[in-house]
């Protein structure tokens, strides 16, 4: 069954609190753990770090010791992208959830769109189609992968276990090109996933 709860975050650069009716129905459904994993998110987005590597080491971190768990076996459906606080307060999630957690995330603490893209990717030694989280020093540099596979932050040319096949963020979709973005080829809301969750987290993050 689907989490009842009606995400809801009041927010400012720098200044992030989830409501308490949120954090009581969380706890509610899932325990008093789940209230501790949603109030060190929240204090996770009110730190402010100059070095954006450690800020990527320290987000990266901070969701890949949640289990992973397949969305047949979590929410009894084939394909569910959970939001944040859903991923946090059930304590578990698969490659989508990790990843756009991440994006959020980053972007909440004031990392910009443009250098982030959530590329899917085949990764090999599953033998199976995986979604990251890349992020672009500048625009025409080798991107960075967070991956809840591995905590350890590589250059995507080290990451030879995976082969880019497109990346997407709110604003584009691109086909992979060897490692970078690639042929810009329409706007990421294409996908239905995704374009319903950024649905669902206009209430969580409201566009200023």
């Amino acid at each position: 069954m689907l989490l009842a709860i009606t995400d809801q975050i009041d927010g400012s650069e720098n200044f992030v609190t989830i409501d308490e009716n949120v954090i009581q129905q969380a706890e509610k459904q899932y325990g008093a753990s789940a209230r501790k994993r949603l109030l060190a998110w929240q204090e996770l987005m009110r730190t402010h770090d100059s070095d954006v590597l450690n800020t990527l080491k320290k987000v990266n971190h901070f969701f890949n010791v949640i289990p992973f768990v397949s969305d047949a076996t979590h929410w009894g459906v084939e394909d569910y992208w959970a939001t944040p606080i859903e991923f946090l307060a059930s304590n578990g999630g698969d490659c989508e959830d990790f990843a756009t957690a991440k994006y959020f995330t980053l972007t909440a603490l004031g990392v910009s769109e443009k250098r982030l893209t959530l590329t899917y990717v085949k990764a090999l030694r599953l033998g199976q189609t995986h979604l990251v989280l890349a992020y672009y020093p500048a625009p025409d540099e080798e991107p960075l992968v967070l991956d809840n596979l591995v905590d350890t932050i590589e250059l995507s040319s080290r990451r030879t276990d995976l082969l880019p096949v497109y990346s997407f963020n709110a604003s584009g979709l691109w086909m992979a090109k060897q490692r970078g973005k690639g042929e810009v080829v329409g706007e990421g809301r294409r996908i239905r996933p995704w374009r319903e969750l950024l649905a669902r987290m206009r209430k969580i993050f409201p566009q200023k």
